[in-house]
């Protein structure tokens, strides 16, 4: 459910050429999200588990993109990944808080792919 306090957003669009969405709030933040980044914080069950002991690091998903967004009622947009992916509800309350917390995120999921020894890229997680 939304929280009261959580701003809604104003604009969202997609660039699937850049494989990136501008998100802007109505409390004036705004961002620039990756497919990547929307892939791998997926608030799905099948990405986050349902508690933090079951979560599923997500890797190869530096070429992923978004074919399709559909709302989901006025609280959220469901995303349809190209690689299938599209069991996430993506509610303004988690939006925002990627958004807010962007770069603090990012890095800490470049650290934990990095302590799993896996890449980013999904060629890179081939074995050689």
């Amino acid at each position: 459910m939304m929280s009261y306090q959580t701003p809604i957003p104003t604009e969202i669009r997609l660039h699937q050429k850049s494989r990136k969405m501008d998100i802007a709030f109505e409390d004036g933040l705004s961002c620039e999200l990756t497919c990547e980044f929307l892939r791998v914080f997926s608030p799905s069950a099948e990405v986050r588990g349902h508690s933090a002991d079951q979560a599923v690091l997500q890797f190869g998903k530096a070429d992923v993109n978004i074919e399709k967004v559909d709302p989901v009622g006025t609280y959220a947009i469901c995303l349809h990944f190209d690689d299938g992916h599209n069991t996430g509800i993506y509610s303004w309350d988690w939006l925002y808080h990627l958004c807010k917390n962007r770069d603090q995120l990012w890095s800490e999921y470049l650290s934990e792919l990095e302590a799993a020894g896996k890449k980013r890229f999904p060629t890179e997680n081939a074995v050689q």
